[in-house]
């Protein structure tokens, strides 16, 4: 069974407003998603060619597993939570498999 991803992105406009997101994103959201989800692991990131996007990535160990996430209850309180305390924050949800894994 290959592993599944769930990827945010989010775009944080207000450049005065990164800060506060990156702690409450750090603090609060990754490890309440985290353990809600029951995820194998997370990934958070900011683009370096566009300094307004945030990523959070979270790995699960197969598409059942994120399938049961993604219609569960904990993805409507976390949207809900993130609603509520970003209104101007617009994101992306996407949902992937894995294809192909490469070490060198």
């Amino acid at each position: 069974m290959s592993k599944a991803y769930f990827v945010v992105r989010a775009t944080v406009a207000d450049a005065a407003k990164r800060k506060a997101f990156d702690k409450w994103y750090e603090t609060e959201h990754l490890p309440d998603a985290s353990k809600s989800f029951g995820v194998t692991r997370a990934w958070r990131f900011w683009s370096l060619t566009e300094p307004s996007l945030h990523q959070a990535t979270y790995e699960f160990s197969d598409e059942a597993s994120l399938d049961r996430a993604m219609k569960g209850d904990d993805l409507k309180r976390l949207v809900a939570d993130f609603n509520r305390d970003w209104p101007d924050v617009t994101r992306t949800r996407e949902t992937f498999v894995l294809a192909e894994e490469f070490a060198a």
